[in-house]
């Protein structure tokens, strides 16, 4: 029973993918949305070391990470993923440490600072 709602939810999530994907190109995406001026280059190439390699990504880069959103993070992986040059990364592994990068993130930036 577990491993049908699983598939069920792989199924819907693939298809909402590529619904989007569809609609509307990773390219686009990032010019629409002026993806590439929100990090600054030491944080674009931390959070790819994380995401496309072995690496950590700093507090000051998870902010900026957050600040570049959800919609521009995922549009950037997935053009960097179309790119021959990754074409032999597992794009299933690549995409599941983007989804930890961000969750990661996003958790540190929305916890409470602890008092001084």
């Amino acid at each position: 029973m577990a491993s049908l709602n699983v598939s069920s939810v792989l199924v819907v999530l693939f298809l909402t993918c590529w619904a989007v994907m569809a609609t509307k190109g990773n390219d686009q995406i990032s010019k629409e949305n002026n993806c590439e001026s929100k990090m600054g280059l030491p944080c674009v190439l931390e959070a790819f070391t994380s995401i496309f390699n072995t690496g950590s990504i700093s507090n000051k880069c998870c902010g900026e990470l957050v600040v570049l959103g959800k919609v521009c993070h995922s549009a950037l992986v997935r053009r960097t993923l179309e790119n021959p040059l990754f074409k032999d990364l597992n794009p299933a592994t690549i995409i599941a440490k983007s989804i930890q990068t961000w969750n990661n993130c996003l958790a540190l930036i929305d916890s409470p600072s602890p008092s001084t």
